[in-house]
């Protein structure tokens, strides 16, 4: 292909100076990181664009129109605009934590890239075979710099915003942890291209038996980012700009990019465990006719929309849900998402318990192969997604059954409280049943 001809040129280049085993391990990983790294960058730029427009579009506006064609350079003038801005440290505050808080944030969301399979091949930086628990424990390490930024600011606003965060974080990272568990009893690894290998060998996205595990994920991953309508540690109505209430200037954008950076994680993730990753049906007979770099090219494509369509879903949430109080952020975690993400767990496991004891059974055959993965047949795949299907009603059945006494979740109290406030005077309450 035309397009890769300066990349082979610049391949043998290579080789030629530095022989094949550092451009193979050193030097062609450092160009990935650094591509990975700027593209990211960009996209944190122009995701402000794209909220923009798409918040004006929901709401019947134009949004953004004045800097460039259709505002389009609106993001570099926000840009040049922070990085000339007076960077502020309040008087009282720690300054060493205060200052490198922010640099941790970027870190953290930055450094699980680096085993992202974007695409198989060359569009993969490096392929680590617990490449999803890496995932969990870096970006994890992103909450312990909100909760470093609240407290060093010496603001009540801001610790409270940072206390939240860490309350926020033992919720939701144990619902997260738990709804891949489901995905991974099916995988069988821990590695991301491997995840995408096994749904690829088995012709099916896990997202179809485990539609309770994606949803999950999905709430808890949202909840992780601290976006609406679980954005409760920024919650401007309350706490002004919650833990980076006295960042400015270059040090608040950096935040903003660690929060982007993290929206990007959470849906690869998602893409990769429960949509397949980069495989796409058919898409693998351009490999076999010879053409392997277009395949490459069109597997990171079909990467790239399906990370856009959950990125999309982040947008069209903030400005369709309102933020939830904070006991209700809490009841959500520990009464729905948790309880959810193990009846989950013990589902998927006796649906394979169930393919698993009925192959061979009276002629019965479910299971194909399982060495990469637990491979179905088409009768396993039919049990398998029915299961799962069965599993999003029991679940919710069973939970609504459980909470239906919660008082933040339960309509009847909610319209018997307003009855007797909106009583006439003079006239005895009545209860209701």
């Amino acid at each position: 292909m035309l397009l890769l001809a300066p990349v082979n040129l610049l391949n043998d280049l290579l080789l030629k100076f530095f022989g094949a085993e550092t451009v193979n391990h050193v030097v062609w990983p450092l160009i990935q990181i650094g591509l990975v790294v700027s593209l990211v960058a960009f996209w944190v730029a122009y995701a402000t664009y794209l909220e923009r427009k798409i918040s004006a579009f929901m709401q019947a506006r134009l949004g953004p129109m004045r800097v460039g064609p259709y505002g389009l350079l609106q993001p570099i003038a926000d840009g040049l605009k922070l990085l000339v801005k007076e960077d502020f440290i309040p008087e009282k505050a720690d300054r060493w934590i205060f200052f490198f808080a922010p640099y941790i944030a970027v870190a953290s969301a930055f450094i699980v890239f680096s085993v992202v399979p974007f695409g198989p091949d060359w569009a993969t930086i490096s392929d680590v075979n617990i490449g999803l628990l890496l995932v969990l424990a870096v970006s994890s390490v992103g909450v312990l710099a909100l909760i470093l930024a609240g407290w060093s600011s010496n603001s009540k606003y801001a610790l409270l915003g940072g206390l939240r965060s860490s309350a926020q974080m033992v919720s939701y990272e144990v619902a997260m942890g738990l709804s891949l568990i489901g995905a991974l009893m099916f995988a069988r690894t821990l590695s991301l291209s491997g995840i995408i290998g096994a749904q690829g060998s088995d012709s099916i996205w896990y997202v179809a038996y485990q539609p309770v595990g994606f949803l999950l994920f999905l709430i808890s991953g949202i909840a992780e980012n601290n976006r609406a309508p679980f954005d409760l540690p920024e919650a401007e109505s309350e706490l002004v700009a919650g833990f980076h209430t006295e960042y400015s200037g270059m040090r608040w954008s950096l935040f903003f990019m660690a929060e982007y950076a993290a929206m990007v994680v959470v849906s690869a993730v998602a893409t990769t465990v429960y949509l397949g990753g980069w495989y796409f049906p058919f898409v693998y007979r351009l490999d076999l006719a010879g053409y392997h770099n277009l395949f490459v090219i069109v597997s990171l494509l079909v990467f790239l929309v399906k990370l856009s369509l959950i990125l999309y879903f982040y947008f069209w949430l903030r400005w369709t849900l309102p933020r939830f109080r904070y006991d209700q952020l809490m009841d959500i975690g520990w009464k729905w998402l948790i309880p959810s993400a193990l009846i989950n767990i013990v589902l998927t496991a006796l649906a394979v318990f169930v393919v698993q004891a009925l192959d061979g059974w009276n002629g019965i055959n479910t299971i194909e192969a399982m060495n990469r993965g637990l491979n179905l047949t088409a009768t396993g795949k039919v049990i398998m997604i029915a299961f799962g299907l069965i599993g999003l009603v029991v679940t919710g059945m069973l939970l609504s059954r459980i909470n239906w006494r919660s008082h933040d979740f339960n309509l009847k109290t909610q319209r018997r409280n307003i009855r007797l406030v909106n009583l006439p005077k003079g006239k005895p309450a009545v209860p209701v049943n």
